[in-house]
């Protein structure tokens, strides 16, 4: 029964995958031998059969070969994408720019490491490599950055070429022209006459069609606010009913027209086709490549299904669906070559022509909503990374919490896909830069993939070597041939990926200098030794959260606070809000605790962790409460360790307690923080988990008495400065490159990181926080 449970659930998240991840390729047979035999004059059979091949074996060899058999199994705990390939790179080697990971970050239960293999000497060699040279961890960043901004422009491509793609099926039927010549009463108008009638009855449909592509592009933009809820069941049915017209008109026209067409199997027409075609074939690759488009959907989109779903849907829907509508079409052509122009619609019964057509243009409106749901994720992924600037994201499902909508995102697709349906007016244009950035996503994938192969999979060396070789060598074929068509629109998508390109990697560069100033300019514990419990000034009832990105010491910030502030707070907490390289970080293991200082220092440091997928969406009293809660369960776990610590030294007390003591102010002063030692080399490396309840685990000898004074009066100081509220302390930083800079640096730092950060979310709204308990000092980082 279970079994038979689990299949049933396999089918219908196969069924859904319809409509999430396969729209984009679904809707690839309205342009793909429309744009093949503009560059292809069809001439013969062999033309025909050439293309129609060639369409076959890429759809065969990449979704099927490799997405199918190989990139989906390189996820991140069932999560997809380039950042995820990235942040399973990073868990086994140290390539992140931002330097502050920790020893406990390993122990989160979602932070799985290979079991080592015959090929473990490898992978650490390569490890020590990526690790020890920093040209290394720069070329792996910018290769993720690249793949992330072409997908970025496939979200402004796919909804511009599929709408107007479905819509030009209206082009030939308002058309209607008679190119033999009109009658007019007795007089039958002369050819030129004709010409410039027929030229502007073309320029009028042509303007027909991108006024009503635009205003289907403003309508499906406008309504992403209202989020992409229940998106599969809603839209599968749509596409599997798109997915079963091409298959029934595919066969349809198979059988009607020609059915020697089963002949483009034989991959030789593929030989023939570029001997009779040369450097045209070579050209009409850029369009061939067009039938796989929307296949990195099938990884990016993983953590909303499972690999078996998208496995099975592709290998059973697909996949078949997808050859039959491809071979039909070419049978229609065997007998109507001069077709090609509407090879889709044309070859579309004419009973059948309307309810196709609004198949055709909903199915290409929902293609376009996977790759801008895509999009939000991505971006998303980026900023939780550290590699885009901070914006507003509006979580619009309680249930599932990939579902986001980014406001700013949204519109500036959409405004870029208007200007992109206007200034080029046709799909010819557009298919051209498509076709780049597909390639260029595809090929950042198969680098990505062969480096998890010989880091973390740690594969025969033989057979990491086939994957590139084969589909590496596929793929770079086909970027020269769409890369040639750089003057006829392939420009744009690298225009689009240079932008967000220098957005990411500026944000990144500037935030990595930042966080290394923060760290050299800390705080010595010296000096607020020196300065005794009160640090120099009245501590007041109430808990200060001073937020800061360091997970390590204490920031300099907190210096201005206690110059420009007349008092401050009796319970001092430095939080961290870190993203960790995982997907999900579980909630009783979100906060890591330390002690700063002595106990009448009533300082503490809290690193809250969220994975790349985390939603933090709680409100503050929320955050408040938990935050409260963790701390006490810290300071319970530290006396409980305490406790321990006695009981097992009591007999050599005497003899122990110098160097105990010894231990306490080296461990603390080496770290620039004092830490109570701790039996568990967890708790003396970083920190203690506040949600591990442990009291029942130990020995009644060794647990805390309910009476301990120094448990209770801490545990009554904290509530009573909780009662007192809490102050939420944030510094209102400005960068600035040093004087001795050189010149491109201040360009940089000065300018281009300076625009990002006063134009990107504050921090106060990123993190949530009441503006009423705020308090900011301004300080200037010098990089």
């Amino acid at each position: 029964m279970g079994q038979d449970s689990s299949t049933w659930h396999i089918i219908a998240l196969a069924f859904q995958t319809l409509g999430v991840v396969y729209g984009d390729m679904g809707t690839s047979p309205l342009y793909v031998f429309s744009d093949v035999f503009r560059k292809v004059p069809i001439q013969s059979e062999v033309d025909i059969l050439g293309a129609l091949s060639l369409v076959m074996y890429t759809i065969t060899l990449i979704p099927l070969a490799k997405y199918v058999f190989v990139v989906l199994k390189a996820n991140d705990n069932g999560e997809g994408g380039t950042f995820a390939l990235y942040s399973l790179i990073c868990r086994y080697a140290k390539v992140s720019m931002l330097p502050n990971r920790q020893t406990a970050d390993e122990q989160i239960s979602s932070f799985k490491l290979k079991l080592p293999t015959p090929e473990l000497e490898r992978a650490l060699n390569i490890k020590e490599t990526l690790e020890s040279r920093s040209s290394l961890k720069t070329i792996l960043l910018l290769l993720v950055l690249m793949g992330t901004s072409m997908i970025i422009g496939d979200g402004i491509l796919t909804p511009a070429i599929s709408v107007m793609s479905a819509v030009s099926g209206l082009h030939g039927e308002i058309r209607g022209i008679d190119t033999s010549g009109y009658h007019v009463g007795f007089w039958k108008i002369n050819n030129n006459i004709l010409n410039k009638m027929a030229f502007n009855e073309i320029n009028l449909c042509a303007d027909f069609v991108v006024l009503v592509s635009i205003i289907l592009l403003v309508g499906l933009f406008s309504i992403q606010q209202f989020g992409t809820g229940k998106v599969g069941f809603m839209f599968a049915p749509i596409i599997a009913l798109w997915f079963f017209s091409l298959g029934s008109i595919g066969i349809y026209n198979i059988v009607k027209y020609d059915l020697t067409v089963v002949r483009a199997f034989n991959p030789a027409y593929i030989y023939l086709f570029f001997k009779k075609n040369s450097k045209y074939a070579w050209s009409a690759l850029g369009g061939c490549v067009l039938c796989i488009t929307g296949a990195e959907a099938m990884l990016a989109d993983l953590g909303h299904f499972s690999v078996r779903s998208i496995q099975l849907a592709f290998t059973c829907v697909v996949f078949p669906c997808l050859l039959l509508a491809y071979m039909g079409q070419a049978a229609y052509l065997m007998k109507y070559p001069n077709s090609a122009e509407r090879i889709f619609y044309d070859s579309v019964p004419d009973s059948l022509f309307w309810p196709v057509f609004i198949i055709a243009t909903v199915a290409a409106m929902i293609a376009s909503q996977a790759m801008i749901s895509a999009t939000f994720s991505c971006v998303k992924q980026s900023m939780a990374l550290g590699c885009f600037p901070r914006m507003k994201i509006v979580h619009t499902s309680k249930k599932l919490m990939g579902q986001i909508y980014v406001p700013v995102i949204n519109w500036f697709l959409m405004i870029m896909c208007i200007i992109v349906v206007s200034i080029f007016r046709s799909t010819t244009d557009i298919a051209n830069a498509y076709g780049i950035a597909e390639v260029g996503v595809m090929i950042v994938s198969t680098t990505l993939v062969t480096i998890v192969m010989l880091l973390i999979w740690q594969t025969n060396l033989i057979l990491v070597l086939c994957f590139p070789l084969v589909f590496g060598t596929i793929e770079l074929i086909y970027l020269s041939a769409v890369l040639s068509k750089i003057k006829e629109g392939g420009w744009l998508p690298l225009v689009f990926a240079s932008c967000f390109l220098c957005v990411m990697y500026i944000w990144n560069y500037g935030s990595v200098l930042k966080y290394q100033s923060e760290v050299r300019e800390k705080i010595s514990m010296d000096l607020l030794l020196d300065l005794g419990s009160t640090l120099g000034t009245a501590r007041v009832p109430g808990i200060g959260l001073l937020y800061n990105e360091l997970v390590q010491g204490i920031p300099s910030i907190f210096g201005q606070f206690l110059l420009s502030l007349p008092a401050i707070h009796s319970t001092i907490v430095f939080v961290c809000i870190k993203y960790v390289p995982v997907p999900v970080v579980p909630l009783e293991e979100r906060f890591l605790f330390r002690r700063v200082g002595p106990k009448d220092y009533h300082m503490f440091r809290c690193v809250a962790r969220y994975g790349y997928k985390d939603v933090r969406k709680e409100d503050h009293h929320a955050f408040e409460q938990l935050l409260v809660q963790s701390l006490e369960k810290f300071l319970r776990r530290e006396a409980q360790d305490l406790a321990l610590e006695r009981n097992l030294f009591e007999p050599d007390l005497d003899s122990a307690s110098v160097s105990s003591m010894d231990h306490e102010v080296l461990g603390g002063y080496g770290n620039e923080e004092l830490r109570i030692p701790l039996m568990h080399d967890r708790g003396s490396e970083a920190g203690t988990y506040a949600s591990s309840d442990i009291v029942s685990e130990l020995p009644s000898s060794v647990m805390p008495s309910e009476e301990d004074p120094s448990l209770e009066y801490e545990l009554s100081a904290l509530r009573e400065a909780m009662d007192s509220g809490f102050t939420y302390l944030l510094a209102h930083g400005d960068v600035r490159a040093k004087k001795n800079s050189f010149f491109f640096k201040k360009l940089v730092i000065n300018y281009f990181y300076a625009f990002l950060r006063r134009n990107c979310r504050a921090s106060a709204a990123n993190m949530s926080v009441p503006h009423m308990n705020i308090l900011q000092v301004g300080m200037t980082y010098m990089v």
